[in-house]
């Protein structure tokens, strides 16, 4: 039997994604929106009942680590102000996850990308299986044969499971050269441009002929002259891009095995006005049953 995963969650993406899924009339007992908070705690048991997890650690950090912006001063430049009514529930989150008897992880000078990597590692490192909860497709990089990805939908709500064979069959690479594919095709979401007039077909092909990034500007003069001048011009940005997409490793324990406390969310949901929640959480036996 496989080995119950380690889930490791993208706590600003859960939020966010509750956040704008779910109308701010859901007000809780100190009429304020809870909508962000409801909808991430339902998506958490939805997994937590599928999936099984040994335990589980919702992942926050920072907005934007500084040495992404100095490597890329428009990095995370365009993303909107969070709203008001999103920034408090943010601050509520880790209390009310804890209540959960799930872990918290936050670091201030990294994102919660580079401790969701380092969890993975961690976990596969000793044997074990792990699960990444986002919507961030810069978390491929991070799937094996002992890592996943649960990818969650936008506008919907479902998720999906990616392992390498799925990695690969998205992008026409693997997951160790996802960062060398994001430099080449850029991604909107963070600001990275990538190299100009190179789409994702023409960036899996340079990386499956070259092996990377850096191959791929060394062998530029091998290109049909529009991909070399896109190469050959912009080197040093692509590879800052790549060093941007690229996971940092955090020191962290290994996680211990933790059940979700449903008596403990059911108490922290009732405070919070969440009371369907609570009755459902009250009822239940065990998280399968909810």
């Amino acid at each position: 039997m496989p080995a119950r995963p380690l889930l490791a969650v993208d706590g600003p993406f859960v939020l966010y994604r509750s956040f704008f899924a779910l109308p701010e009339a859901i007000k809780g007992s100190q009429d304020r929106p809870i909508n962000a908070l409801l909808g991430a705690v339902n998506v958490l048991l939805r997994v937590a009942a599928d999936r099984d997890p040994r335990a589980i650690v919702i992942c926050f950090g920072a907005e934007a680590a500084h040495y992404r912006v100095e490597l890329y001063p428009r990095y995370h430049a365009d993303r909107p102000v969070v709203p008001d009514a999103l920034q408090w529930q943010f601050d509520q989150a880790p209390a009310l996850f804890r209540s959960f008897g799930w872990s918290v992880e936050s670091v201030p000078e990294l994102e919660a990308d580079d401790l969701l990597g380092s969890l993975a590692t961690i976990e596969a490192d000793a044997g074990g299986n792990a699960l990444i909860l986002t919507g961030d497709r810069d978390m491929y990089q991070c799937v094996s044969a002992q890592v996943a990805v649960l990818y969650l939908k936008q506008g919907t709500s479902g998720f999906e499971q990616l392992g390498p064979k799925e990695v690969k069959g998205r992008y026409g690479i693997p997951p160790a050269l996802v960062p060398d594919f994001i430099a080449l095709r850029g991604d909107p979401s963070d600001g990275l441009p990538g190299a100009p007039g190179i789409g994702p077909k023409t960036a899996a092909d340079l990386l499956k002929s070259h092996g990377s990034l850096e191959a791929a500007i060394e062998h530029a003069h091998e290109e049909r002259p529009r991909i070399r001048a896109a190469l050959t011009d912009h080197a040093q940005e692509l590879v800052s891009f790549k060093e941007i997409a690229l996971l940092r490793t955090v020191v962290l324990d290994r996680p211990d095995d933790r059940a979700t406390n449903l008596e403990g969310g059911a108490a922290a949901a009732r405070r919070y006005g969440m009371n369907r929640l609570a009755e459902r959480l009250e009822q239940a036996h065990t998280v399968s049953d909810l």
